[in-house]
Formats: structure tokens, sequence, C-alpha cells
């Protein structure tokens, strides 16, 4: 008996010796049955919480532009800028903005140095915020014209109002009283601020003098644009060619109107 129990228990594990190591074909496809549905859920998921991720950053990117221009709008209650008003993201600078005359390219000292205190808070607020540090794109400083003359003499005109508001931003201060800017705002002013003329295409009922005027339309990045520029970062100037570009002692070169 002891001997056929050798035996046996000798035989079982010869046998058991001689089963394949190798799993079977049905646990094989099992197991990747298995690493197939993992791999679907995780991809559901990413794909269902994109659309999330996308709304929760266009509401933040709302909610901070919107606090912004309450910001510029808290700005403006200065008795400094009475008459200044923002509407949706535009600073519409009102009476304080208009030429008086029919061809006038030039401002008065005292819209000069309303446009250029304003401009100085306007920066700061840029630096200091949600909206400007992530979302701002860029200023673009819109010039108007009356019905008065040829469409074409009007868009050069409305240019060249613009362009006056950039060489008064830009110039040394003229008298002790004015603030300087620095030389990181001159920078940001000379990056971010935008010449544009839209002739008389944007007239107003109140008659020429109003239509003859200026704003800052203030733009902002869509969400798609921030994220192609964090993909394909734009290439950026050298900072010492910028600063020598910046000649705060430079001459307007827009000629004078009101001289002719």
């Amino acid at each position: 008996m002891l001997g056929i129990a050798k035996n046996a228990n000798a035989q079982k594990k010869r046998e058991d010796g001689e089963k394949p190591f190798w799993i079977s074909f049905s646990d094989l496809m099992s197991a990747l049955m298995v690493l197939f549905l993992i791999s679907m859920t995780v991809a559901l998921l990413a794909v269902t919480n994109e659309p999330d991720i996308a709304a929760k950053e266009e509401t933040e990117r709302s909610q901070a532009i919107k606090d912004f221009m309450a910001e510029i709008e808290h700005l403006l209650t200065a008795q400094e800028f009475t008459g200044v008003r923002v509407d949706g993201t535009t600073i519409d600078f009102g009476v304080r903005g208009t030429f008086e005359n029919e061809g006038q390219n030039t401002l008065s000292p005292q819209q000069s140095q309303m446009l250029r205190s304003f401009t100085q808070k306007l920066l700061e607020k840029l630096r200091t915020t949600d909206a400007g540090k992530i979302w701002f794109k860029r200023a673009v400083v819109e010039g108007y014209a009356s019905k008065t003359g040829t469409y074409l003499f009007n868009l050069n005109l409305s240019l060249e109002r613009s362009q006056r508001v950039l060489c008064e931003l830009l110039r040394e201060p003229s008298s002790s009283y004015e603030q300087p800017f620095s030389a990181e705002d001159r920078k940001l002013i000379a990056t971010k601020f935008f010449v544009g003329g839209a002739s008389f295409n944007s007239l107003r009922s109140g008659g020429g003098a109003q239509s003859r005027r200026i704003e800052f339309k203030l733009e902002f990045r869509t969400r798609q644009e921030k994220l192609a520029e964090e993909r394909t970062p734009a290439t950026k100037l050298d900072d010492a060619e910028l600063t020598n570009a910046l000649n705060p002692k430079d001459k307007c070169p827009i000629f004078d109107r009101s001289m002719s």
C-alpha cells in the first residue's frame, strides 16, 4: 500500500511538472478585455470632463473681465475723469475726448493731461488683475471723424487723431506737475496699444463735434486664443531694441493741421 501511494504521488508530481506554464487563450482574451474596458473608461472620463473644464474657464474669464471693467468704472468716479464712462469694454471719453474743430488732429493740454492720468491708472490695473495678466489682448485707440469731407480724408484724419494720443502718452512730461510714465509703462503702451481709425463709420446723433472723438477699445483674448498662444508663444521683441526705440524726446511725426 505504501508503495502504491508513493507511486501515485510521484506520478502526480510528474503530471504537474508537465503542465504548460502559459495561460490559456481564453484567460489572455479576458485580460485584454479588462484592459480595453479600463482604457475606454479613462478616455470617456477625459472627454466628459473636458467640456466642464472649458465651461469653468470661460466662466472665470467672463467674471474676470466683468470685475476688471467694474474697477475701471470705479476709477472714473474721480472728479478728474468727469464725463468719461465705460460702455462694455470701451472707454468712452465723451466730450473730454472730442476735437473742437473740423480737421483738427491735436489735443488740448487738458485733454492730454486727462488721457495720461487715466492711462497710468489703466496700466496699473492691467498689471495687477487676472483680466489684465491673463486675458488682456490689446487696447485699440480708435479715432473717429465727422461726415464733413471725403471718406479717405476722414479715414486719414481719424488715424491721425489716434496716433496723436499715442504721441501724447509716449512723450516726456511737458511740465513738472505731470507724472512721467515708467520705462515699463512705455513698453506696455508700445506693444499693447494699437492705432485705429474709423473715418465717419460711427457717427453720433449729437452732431459733428461729438463724432470727432477718440475712444479706448479694450480687447481680451478668447480661451482658444489663450491656448493657442500657450502652445505657440509669440516672438518677443528684443528688450534693449525696444527701449532704444522709445525715446521720450522724439517729436510727434504727425503734421499739425491747425498750422496749415
